[in-house]
C-alpha cells in the first residue's frame, strides 16, 4: 500500500446517483486495518448514493502521482469504533462521536488499485 494513504488529507471519492450520474467529492478520510473509513453527514448526496450502490471509487489528490482505488462501502453502526475515532482525533483534531452533524461512517474495502 502506498504510505500516502496514512499522510494525505483527502481523498476524491465517487459514488453513483440512483439515475446512474456520477457524483465526485473530496472527503477527509483515515487509513486503518487495511480499509478507508470517511464520516459524512447522515443525508448527504454521497451518502444517499452508497445506500443504494455501495460501489466506489476514490483517489489521492496528487494527480502527478495518482493512487486510485476501486471498492465497496458498508455503513458502520454507532457508536462508532473507539480505534477508528482515535484515528480521526490525531490526524484532524476531529471526535466524530461529539459532532452532530457528521452521522453516517464509512468503511470502504478496496478490492483493486490502480498507479502510475
Amino acid at each position: 500500500m502506498d504510505p500516502r494513504l496514512n499522510t494525505e488529507r483527502n481523498i476524491w471519492l465517487a459514488t453513483t446517483r440512483p439515475d446512474g450520474r456520477p457524483h465526485l467529492t473530496p472527503i477527509w478520510f483515515v487509513w486503518l486495518h487495511d480499509k478507508i473509513y470517511v464520516c459524512t453527514q447522515g443525508k448527504a448526496v454521497k451518502t444517499r448514493n452508497l445506500a443504494a450502490n455501495p460501489n466506489v471509487a476514490f483517489s489521492l489528490e496528487n494527480g502527478d502521482k495518482p493512487y486510485i482505488g476501486e471498492g465497496v462501502a458498508r455503513f458502520i453502526e454507532a457508536p462508532f469504533p473507539a480505534d477508528i475515532a482515535e484515528v480521526f482525533k490525531a490526524k484532524y483534531n476531529w471526535d466524530i462521536h461529539t459532532d452532530p452533524g457528521y452521522t453516517a461512517l464509512i468503511e470502504i474495502t478496496p478490492h483493486k488499485w490502480l498507479s502510475w
